[in-house]
């Protein structure tokens, strides 16, 4: 609502303000602040004034389209690794992640390099974060006993990562951005690796590198694939429950083992080396 139109003179529309303020206290708003700012202006309103003319706009100068975005500067940095250790020291140099900023580590990878597994989780947690490795702390001692039931080891056979490479401030959910952000990096490692079985440990890992909506709960356990532009074939693919989702829902260990031993059967014919 306007107080004072082109038709109104200062004395009008100081009543109709005043009119206003006085409808609203009635309503049982505290309009002492308010009225005492109007009291004020009122006191030192003169008449009105024609508005001048506005200045002429100068020019304005067209800034430089950036070199690159964000999301460019990681493709182009990841792409330009040629191993896993050029593509970790990659990571390690990135600037273009916010969350960097707030991380205590950053928390790339664990395992052994040249495994033929890789296993991709979620966002690093508080002892992710602290150990400035993936799967720590109580939920990666589960996962390392999951993974020896089927012959599967972190310091044998197993390259372990993630889909964001720092901790978002009180274990909150990455926002979009920062998942584009640290993408490009996660494919690269997917190209460089190609390995012969992909894990996918939870729903923001399943969802973001298979580009589907469905809950963990439906993609788990099947046999899937994962395809790029970097990649001449696509990878064999399973989806797994998180171990720190099995910690919280422990009555879903049963589905764990279910999908433990779906992973052991296709390592057998995929000819995937495992430890006794």
């Amino acid at each position: 609502m306007e107080l004072m139109n082109a038709a109104e003179t200062p004395i009008q529309a100081q009543a109709a303000a005043k009119a206003l303020l006085a409808f609203w206290r009635a309503a049982g708003v505290d309009m002492d602040v308010a009225e005492a700012v109007y009291a004020t202006s009122a006191k030192t309103a003169g008449p009105a004034r024609a508005a001048p003319p506005p200045a002429p706009k100068a020019p304005v100068a067209r800034p430089r389209a950036k070199a690159t975005s964000l999301v460019d500067n990681a493709v182009a940095l990841a792409k330009s690794a040629q191993t896993v250790a050029e593509l970790r020291a990659a990571v390690m140099g990135f600037e273009g992640c916010a969350l960097k900023a707030t991380a205590r580590n950053t928390v790339f990878s664990d395992g052994v390099d040249d495994a033929q597994v890789l296993i991709i989780g979620e966002a690093p947690d508080r002892d992710e974060d602290e150990q400035g490795k993936p799967f720590a702390g109580a939920a990666g001692q589960m996962l390392d006993k999951m993974l020896a039931a089927i012959g599967l080891s972190r310091q044998t056979n197993v390259l372990l990562s993630n889909t964001i490479f720092w901790r978002p401030p009180g274990n909150r959910a990455p926002t979009p951005g920062e998942v584009m952000t640290c993408l490009p990096f996660v494919e690269r490692l997917i190209e460089l690796k190609q390995p012969k079985l992909l894990v996918l440990m939870g729903k923001a890992a399943s969802n973001t590198l298979l580009k589907r909506e469905e809950a963990v709960t439906r993609l788990r356990g099947r046999r899937m694939s994962y395809s790029s532009e970097g990649l001449a074939l696509p990878v064999n693919a399973i989806v797994m429950l998180h171990p720190a989702y099995l910690m919280r829902q422990p009555q879903q260990k049963r589905l764990a083992w279910a999908d433990l031993l779906a992973t052991q059967a296709w390592l057998e014919e995929l000819g995937v080396a495992r430890v006794p």
